[in-house]
């Protein structure tokens, strides 16, 4: 779905991206002689998720964030907005408010989203629906390219509130559907997706058993469809390690897992056969290379994971390197107002990407960012001079 290398390339981010990459040569020549490092050049993150708040007023059951819900740790408003504009002056171009919580529940949710739509950023939201009133209250301010993905797993009523146990007892998937004609009519132009992580039986967090849904695809599907979504995107289920990363872990249910392929192929089928015509059934990343059995070709890292310059996670929590390591130890850059003294987040970034291992502390994460990391290493291990001009077609698209 996504081709993030083709993405760096842009006019819009190439800059930066050949600013990090002569500084990672400079930094690997600095120290095979013996020299002293550069520091790392005026540059942040081209992109962050952004969680406004660890609250959440859901428990489901397949939630891979569950350890660090509502927690004490809070973002205050004013000094989260000066990070940003720091970020911003610097070369962020995008921000992706979402997990460890529910965005929706942020006090400020719709003025934030105005704050940083006034910074010239691409914005985009990742909510768990249960709060359509404030989506559609920003949805003004949203422009294009912009998106907002309900995270909804379920066709069903029943199946629904089976696995999110909403707190309002009253909450149904209807309702919460019934929110995406409204924003649609206050802003066409805003991408609406419809999310649906996949389970099956022998998935777990933890000791707990998540609700099934996969034979619910095709009913996702139509009800998306008519809801008036733009899409529906399939994905895996995920489960955390004991250090804290993020996997996929087919061999849990090795033994059906063809058979669950098998499923999962035939549902995506059939959903594709009852949308409108302009509504797309896309796979994620993870689901392709699962049904396609490649998955553990994701999981080889290079030792150096460049995505950590160039995409961070912002929480309540502090600074992570990454989605996969959100709330882990060892993948903490900083405090979560890290940014606002820029030359701490360049240092402690330049920090972790000597310190963090990826090869060794990813080896069983299937990686959005795999080949993007080794073009990227390709870039700093190569010979050649790089272009000042940008290879690429800027398409606006600056989420990573």
């Amino acid at each position: 779905m996504h081709d993030f290398a083709a993405k760096l390339q842009q006019p819009s981010l190439w800059p930066k991206v050949l600013d990090y990459v002569k500084w990672q040569r400079a930094l690997r020549k600095a120290e095979s002689e013996g020299r002293p490092v550069p520091d790392m050049p005026d540059i942040a993150p081209l992109s962050i998720n952004l969680d406004l708040t660890t609250a959440c007023n859901y428990a489901c059951d397949h939630c891979i964030d569950w350890d660090i819900l509502n927690s004490k740790d809070k973002h205050e408003d004013e000094p989260l907005r000066a990070s940003i504009e720091r970020m911003a002056e610097r070369g962020l171009r995008s921000v992706i408010l979402i997990g460890g919580g529910e965005p929706t529940l942020y006090p400020g949710f719709v003025e934030f989203v105005k704050f940083l739509k006034g910074l010239g950023l691409a914005v985009s939201v990742v909510t768990n629906g249960s709060r359509g009133d404030r989506i559609l209250q920003a949805a003004p301010y949203f422009t294009e390219g912009d998106w907002v993905r309900l995270s909804l797993d379920s066709g069903s009523n029943d199946t629904f509130v089976r696995m999110h146990h909403p707190s309002k007892k009253s909450l149904t998937l209807d309702e919460i559907c019934s929110w995406i004609p409204k924003i649609k009519t206050a802003n066409p132009k805003l991408n609406m997706g419809f999310s649906f992580v996949i389970t099956w039986v022998g998935g777990s967090r933890g000791d707990v058993k998540v609700v099934e849904n996969i034979h619910e695809m095709v009913a996702a599907a139509k009800r998306a469809s008519d809801a008036q979504f733009d899409y529906i995107s399939f994905k895996p289920f995920l489960e955390r390690q004991d250090d804290g990363a993020e996997v996929m872990d087919p061999a849990k249910t090795e033994a059906e897992l063809q058979a669950v392929i098998a499923r999962i192929r035939q549902n995506l089928a059939e959903a594709r056969a009852v949308v409108r015509d302009d509504f797309r059934v896309l796979a994620s990343t993870n689901l392709r290379v699962l049904m396609s059995g490649t998955w553990r070709d994701y999981t080889n890292q290079p030792k150096v994971c460049h995505m950590q310059m160039l995409r961070q996670v912002v929480t309540p929590l502090g600074t992570f390197n990454c989605p996969a390591h959100r709330g882990v130890p060892k993948a903490m850059l900083g405090g979560k107002d890290l940014w606002a003294v820029p030359a701490a987040g360049q240092h402690d970034t330049a920090r972790v990407l000597g310190d963090f291992d990826a090869h060794a502390e990813c080896g069983e994460v299937t990686c959005l960012y795999n080949s993007t990391n080794w073009w990227l290493e390709e870039l700093v291990n190569a010979s050649s001079e790089l272009p000042e001009e940008a290879p690429g077609q800027e398409q606006r698209d600056w989420f990573l």
